[in-house]
């Protein structure tokens, strides 16, 4: 699922000891006599596989022979690398994005201690004369997931990326003579039309995944200025119009949800509400690219087709959103080989490990990657192609504070909503005062 494909769902991490650095550090000699780096690249196994880590790192070591590249892949990275973090043995470079349930990122993050990485995309991609920043798509390093302190520094580089939306049967609704919704009223209408032959409008694998949702939601009632003001906890910013409209949304949304979504809204039978899907028993669902290859072995209706679309508009005409989460690679500030990291930080995005990645999947925020795609992923990256908006970014980093997630007030409370134990003016109450409580400890 997401929090375990992407995150650990998309999540792939990579933490590497370089042990000597061409500006400096300590140089370890091989029997040999050959004076080489240790590079220990580290990456959490996720749907993506072994195999591209493996290509390269072979990669690498042939475009630089000074360095050999150590790899460790783990289900449970954080688990492996943390001890060591702790013992103060540091990997010099870790693919790990936020989002995950242990928040190794976001732990390293509160206190600071990552690397300003800005100047890295003002190099030339390694063994290419081109700058990492003229290939990456626009917009990918102006977020808070990638500048988490709004200060115009870099400290987390964008890597795999994957468009979220609303995934469906195509078949379906071309057997039905049904269209995908552009606007809210029509997705209504679609639902009424859904129910009177037994079918469900709408289904989740869990809350978690009403992130995207609500982020994209945020975005089509007030834009990218009025978003950025959410996600910094302005004061009384959940109780405006714009985000009344997005909780109101939700509200009438959970009366046409399937009525098994509750119960199986876990991380043990989450696959269950994404069967619905493929059963024919719900239209729609949020999720991201990874669904495919999570559902690729389950059973499927008749001419099952996979449709992937934007959120609806608010109005006719109106911007229409789909979020993208992206992994995000980092240098943590106790690291050894912080310039040598950097090397390696320009060389994931050549055209040699980008193909590398595109094979299993991994796509990079490159441009003009969506043309050497095909099937499935050539449909769900076009996204963009097609009218929809890019949403990026999350909440700013705050100081802990106990008893508060933001999470979970916003997005872990819709099992109540949906359930009806809890009203939608409850919940949009119980948002605001969590901002309220965050706001002060903003990083």
């Amino acid at each position: 699922m997401k929090k375990t494909l992407m995150m650990a769902g998309m999540i792939t991490l990579l933490s590497f000891g370089l042990i000597a650095c061409q500006n400096g550090g300590d140089k370890k000699v091989n029997s040999n006599g050959d004076k080489k780096q240790t590079l220990q690249v580290a990456a959490l196994e996720s749907a993506y596989g072994k195999d591209m880590w493996t290509k390269v790192a072979k990669a690498y070591e042939e475009a630089n022979p000074n360095v050999k590249v150590e790899l460790t892949v783990d289900k449970n990275l954080e688990e492996v690398i943390s001890p060591n973090m702790k013992a103060g043995n540091y990997p010099d470079v870790v693919l790990l994005a936020t989002g995950r349930k242990l928040a190794l990122t976001e732990t390293l993050i509160k206190d600071k201690a990552l690397v300003d990485i800005t100047d890295v995309f003002d190099k030339k991609v390694y063994g290419e004369d081109v700058k990492v920043k003229d290939k990456l798509i626009p917009g990918f390093t102006d977020t808070l997931a990638t500048n988490p302190y709004n200060d115009n520094k870099t400290y987390l580089a964008p890597m795999f990326y994957s468009p979220t939306g609303l995934f469906f049967n195509k078949a379906l609704l071309e057997e039905k003579g049904w269209k995908v919704p552009k606007t809210w009223d029509e997705m209504w209408a679609l639902g009424d039309k859904a129910k009177a032959e037994g079918i469900s409008l709408f289904t989740y694998p869990t809350t978690g995944y009403f992130d995207a949702f609500v982020y994209s939601l945020l975005l089509e009632v007030g834009g990218p200025e009025f978003y950025n003001r959410a996600m910094r906890y302005e004061d009384g910013i959940w109780e405006t119009p714009e985000a009344t409209k997005v909780f109101e949304i939700v509200g009438k949304l959970a009366k046409y949800t399937d009525p098994t979504t509750v119960a199986n809204g876990n991380d043990k039978n989450y696959q269950k509400n994404q069967q619905l899907v493929l059963d024919d028993k719900a239209l729609f669902m949020p999720n991201g690219t990874w669904v495919v290859g999570e559902m690729k072995d389950a059973p499927r209706a008749k001419k099952f087709e996979w449709g992937m679309t934007a959120l609806p508009a608010i109005e006719d005409g109106g911007d229409r959103y789909a979020f993208t989460f992206f992994e995000q690679m980092w240098v943590p500030s106790q690291s050894k080989n912080q310039d040598a990291a950097k090397d390696f930080l320009t060389f994931v995005y050549s055209d040699k490990a980008a193909d590398i990645f595109a094979e299993s999947g991994a796509i990079q925020p490159i441009e003009g990657i969506s043309s050497k795609l095909s099937g499935d992923n050539q449909l769900f990256y076009s996204i963009y192609d097609n009218g929809a908006k890019a949403g990026m970014g999350g909440f700013a980093a705050t100081d802990p504070v106990e008893g508060v997630s933001m999470a979970d007030s916003l997005f872990g409370s819709i099992d109540s909503v949906v359930s009806g134990d809890k009203t939608v003016k409850d919940w949009q109450k119980a948002v605001e005062k969590a901002s309220d409580q965050l706001r002060p400890a903003l990083k």
